[in-house]
């Protein structure tokens, strides 16, 4: 595993995904942002200057919902796996496996190794697992939210050993 400075996507990536926040945090983040300016303004006996706090909340609302959704997986022409600043080169990986929703708990719960790498996303119900075969590399499988574990996999020309 290496760090990337470089994690745009290209056009010659075999897969290339956003894990961007829910359509519906942006409605409720404005919801959040009149509430609480609601808020200030009363606080401050709606004072003129009160009114600021609503595009200064606003933005800071903005600015965690989009910094929450700015991760980006993607897999490269030469079949490595870049999730956000981490790089997986192709040939340490052995196999793959799809981890539905319902398998998720499990697999992030009592199954979890504490030495994997981990990139979750809790609005992103599924993930895919890499296994790596890398003796000089202590981690021994990659856990990474996805919406769409298949793609992954068949842009890395894997079978998916969970149906096996």
């Amino acid at each position: 595993m290496t760090e990337s400075s470089k994690t745009a996507p290209s056009r010659a990536d075999r897969y290339s995904e956003r894990l961007t926040a829910p359509w519906w945090w942006w409605l409720a983040g404005s919801a959040l942002t009149l509430v609480l300016g609601y808020e200030i303004q009363l606080a401050a006996y709606r004072q003129s200057w009160s009114v600021v706090a609503y595009p200064l909340l606003g933005a800071l609302i903005a600015w965690g919902i989009w910094s929450m959704g700015r991760t980006h997986i993607r897999i490269d022409a030469d079949g490595a796996v870049h999730a956000h600043k981490a790089v997986l080169p192709a040939e340490v990986i052995s196999r793959g496996a799809a981890i539905g929703p319902s398998q998720r708990s499990a697999a992030m719960g009592r199954q979890l190794d504490p030495a994997a790498f981990l990139i979750h996303r809790s609005w992103i119900k599924s993930m895919v697992l890499l296994v790596l075969d890398d003796p000089d590399d202590p981690t021994p499988y990659w856990l990474v939210s996805t919406r769409h574990p298949e793609k992954i996999l068949e842009a890395l020309e894997m079978t998916d050993a969970a149906r096996d």
